[in-house]
Parts: C-alpha cells; structure tokens; sequence
C-alpha cells in the first residue's frame, strides 16, 4: 500500500499443473472420498459421483483442498479460498516456463 499502511489480508496465487498419470486411480480416490463425506446430502453425493467419473479434472478439484495447503503455517489464518480445474489440452511439458504466459494478475481480477 502506498501510504505506509500495509494489510493484514495477503492474496496468494497458486497455479498448478499436474499430470493425470492413472486417471481410474485418481478417480477411485475421488470417488471414496466422497463416498467418505457423511454430511453431504444423498442427491449432492450422487452429483459429484457422476461428475468425478466423467472428468478426472472434477475428480482431482474433489481431492485439493486449499484449506489442507495453509493450516500449518503459523500466525496464519485462511479468510477466503477458491479453487478450479480444467484439462489443458494445449499444455506442452516441454516447452520452457513463461510466467508472462500465465497472467495470474489478470485471473485474479474476474475472481472477486
């Protein structure tokens, strides 16, 4: 902040990409987590079954908890979290990171 005050609110982009290896593993694990959730009514558990078996994307996005990534850092608390996935069909592994390519900044502003 430009008047000498700074906040107590940090926004942190984090931006992965993540190789489906063995998509009926990881649909599986999503699958029993669901199946896990004792609080989600039947028809919303019954939803996000067919989803994570349709798209190994909704399947991971079932198992990312962005709440599980903060917990342990100290003098810290999580005010707001929101997470997506997608498949990246035009994603080359080997092609060399550009950080300019994924203009987190410009994401962040269509997200409040």
């Amino acid at each position: 902040m430009s008047n000498g005050e700074t906040s107590r609110f940090v926004r942190l982009h984090v931006e992965l990409v993540m190789e489906v290896t063995d998509a009926d593993r990881l649909t599986g694990a999503a699958v029993d987590h669901i199946k896990g959730e004792a609080a989600v009514p039947e028809d919303e558990r019954r939803q996000s079954l067919e989803t994570v078996r349709d798209d190994p994307a909704e399947a991971l996005a079932h198992l990312i908890d962005p709440f599980d990534l903060v917990t342990g850092v100290p003098g810290t608390e999580l005010a707001q979290a929101s997470w997506s996935s997608e498949e990246m069909t035009d994603y080359d592994p080997d092609a060399e990171w550009d950080a300019a390519e994924w203009d987190l900044a410009e994401d962040a502003e269509g997200e409040d």
